[in-house]
């Protein structure tokens, strides 16, 4: 289930995957989902079968088309605000605003195309990937792939999912604060981390900033074939895009004052686009379930590690239908305007088998985050 749900041409994957073959389990061998329900597995496959008849996998290009358009509207309005108006610091304040938007707006859009939900060919979904991740934004393609689908493969388990591994800051979920409580202290006085957890929140919006600077870099010279004709490229363009020419331009670099607000805009946005993505993406999986591996089957898995916030179309355009978190989970490959259609389908099924299938308001969402 896991293999169908992320591949949106699984025949021309197993094409690749027959040199890898070592066996095949008997009939009577247990898998290691051994505690899955084998009708919910079934029914399950049958909701997904009805979701392909419905079409819902099939993308709107005038849907991504507008969302991708709106992104650059506001890129090229901040470029004319600049021009016309100088780089006075209400200008400055003002930009901060729209930037922060468009970036954090790109960022939910890149995240379509990196799980294949737009195009019907993979190759196309990457090309345009690589274009919103890598030079609207900075950041690596290859990166994003490696860690993200981890995560979706195993949400919220220790050791599989990179997004719960934080040891170094916090232990999370009911069984692990047990785990290390008997261990004694590791890294920090995790007996303390509902302190200094709002001392965190401080330090949290520089995730984007380090991830630019730090993790992204360090990760294309540890892949060094890619850096070359990916990565570099990518890294290069943003970085002229926000500190040289096309959003401060150099009519602007004669004096002292000029050049150090050149130098703090691109960091007020990714400042503030830190936050948004933090709280966003955080509260569909911190307040759930976090511990070891369960083996459970891939509906029951995803309802333990997500919950979803409720519709509206702030909430969608907000959170880049990640409001809809489940659906996501469950259908990766499935555009997001979608998600509405197939919800109640995948409600239907959870009460059938009695999954608990949670949707709070966005408010409450937050909230739960600190609690």
């Amino acid at each position: 289930d896991a293999f169908q749900a992320f591949h949106i041409n699984p025949t021309l994957v197993q094409k690749y995957l027959k040199p890898l073959l070592i066996g095949e389990l008997a009939p009577g061998e247990p898998s290691q989902d051994r505690d899955k329900n084998s009708q919910l597995v079934e029914d399950f496959r049958t909701l997904r079968k009805t979701a392909e008849d419905m079409n819902l996998f099939r993308a709107s290009p005038l849907f991504f088309s507008l969302y991708l358009g709106h992104i650059i509207a506001m890129e090229v309005l901040a470029w004319l605000m600049v021009s016309y108006f100088g780089t006075g610091w209400i200008t400055t304040l003002i930009l901060s605003c729209i930037l922060t938007t468009s970036q954090a707006q790109a960022g939910w859009l890149q995240h379509d195309f990196g799980h294949l939900s737009v195009f019907k060919k993979s190759s196309w979904n990457h090309i345009v990937h690589k274009f919103v991740i890598g030079h609207l934004k900075g950041a690596s393609a290859n990166w994003w792939n490696h860690r993200h689908f981890q995560h979706h493969a195993k949400p919220n388990i220790f050791k599989k999912d990179p997004d719960v591994n934080m040891l170094h800051i916090f232990v999370l979920g009911d069984t692990q604060p047990v785990e290390y409580g008997k261990k004694k202290l590791k890294y920090l006085p995790y007996n303390h981390q509902h302190e200094y957890f709002f001392l965190s929140e401080i330090l949290l919006p520089f995730l984007i900033p380090c991830s630019h600077t730090v993790l992204i870099p360090l990760w294309s010279w540890l892949d060094p074939p890619r850096m070359p004709t990916v990565d570099a490229p990518s890294l290069k363009s943003s970085w002229e895009t926000y500190h040289n020419q096309t959003i401060i331009p150099k009519i602007f670099d004669e004096t002292p004052m000029c050049k150090e607000k050149k130098a703090k805009l691109p960091n007020l946005i990714v400042f503030l686009e830190s936050h948004w993505f933090v709280w966003v993406t955080q509260m569909n999986h911190i307040p759930m379930e976090i511990d070891s591996e369960k083996h459970r089957d891939w509906l029951s898995s995803q309802m333990a590690a997500t919950c979803n916030i409720e519709q509206s179309f702030f909430n969608d355009w907000f959170t880049g239908h990640l409001n809809f978190q489940i659906e996501h989970h469950l259908f990766p490959t499935m555009p997001r305007h979608n998600f509405w259609k197939v919800k109640p389908l995948v409600k239907s099924l959870c009460a059938k088998y009695g999954v608990q299938y949670e949707e709070k308001p966005l408010g409450k969402a937050f909230v739960d985050i600190v609690g």
